[in-house]
């Protein structure tokens, strides 16, 4: 059983969205038990809400996101912000928006990990019953595979491998849960191949950044940046699966093992697990 909790104050994070290029402004707010976590429009009348959870959730057209939608409210890039509020234990929490997708920051789930801590969080009645994995689960796609299996206690690794010829090398990262999210998984940065980010470029996307803000790795590695860790992306690709699992709605008590995996592959994966 896992404790409900949720952030004790207000917790304010700005910044830019990675896609849509639009400032923003996403505050933590305090919920009571049995809320979830729950994304508020605050810029659209009547201020929607989604919850955070598989039924609204798809990987956005690029596959390089995952968006939850229900009616006029729409919530872009919640994975990194999922991923923060689960490393952190938090149950129930409102996350109010100002525009439709959440602040790209540097990346990381750090600043929002960094505003969560910053306001505490709090213990509040009740618990959370896990989506306990019985049997071995397997879903595959577009050259990746998660598998899901029994275990007594959660533990979620990322095997990374793009191949010889590429300068990221094979490497892998794993979270038990408990462990410290806040030093080893949540400093890692979203990144991308030189050609991934000049064919973006080349489509209109990222104009507003630069290798100095998003981790680029070219042939000889970072471009004018420089890795947090020897496997930082492998731990980010970690991190990313671990909010998408977030979209279960509650904790997932099993072993989960990914490669190659990204977000369209963690939802089949959480949906299946649902089923």
């Amino acid at each position: 059983m896992t404790p409900r909790r949720t952030v004790a104050g207000p917790a304010h994070v700005a910044g830019v969205g990675l896609f849509s290029a639009r400032p923003v402004t996403l505050e933590f707010r305090p919920a009571p038990a049995g809320t979830g976590l729950v994304f508020r429009r605050m810029d659209l009348p009547g201020r929607p809400e989604v919850p955070a959870l598989a039924a609204f959730a798809a990987a956005s057209p690029t596959g390089r996101n995952t968006v939850l939608a229900r009616g006029p409210a729409a919530a872009a890039t919640t994975e990194h912000v999922l991923s923060a509020l689960t490393g952190l234990g938090v149950t129930d929490a409102i996350i109010e928006l100002s525009a439709e997708e959440t602040p790209i920051c540097d990346g990381s789930a750090g600043p929002f990990v960094q505003a969560i801590l910053g306001a505490g969080v709090t213990d509040i009645p009740g618990i959370v019953r896990p989506l306990v994995v019985e049997r071995e689960v397997v879903v595959e796609g577009g050259g990746g595979r998660i598998v899901a299996r029994p275990a007594a206690c959660p533990r979620y690794t990322y095997e990374l491998d793009y191949g010889p010829a590429s300068p990221i090398t094979a490497q892998s990262a794993s979270w038990p849960a408990g462990n410290d999210y806040a030093g080893d998984i949540a400093p890692a940065r979203t990144f991308c191949l030189e050609r991934e980010a000049l064919a973006m470029r080349a489509a209109g996307l990222f104009g507003h950044l630069s290798p100095r803000d998003m981790l680029v790795i070219g042939p000889a590695g970072p471009i004018d940046n420089a890795l947090r860790f020897a496997d930082e992306p492998a731990r980010h690709k970690l991190l990313d699966l671990i909010g998408d699992l977030a979209l279960a709605g509650r904790p997932v008590q099993g072993e989960v093992i990914a490669a190659r995996s990204g977000h369209a592959l963690n939802l089949a994966l959480v949906r299946a697990l649902l089923a």
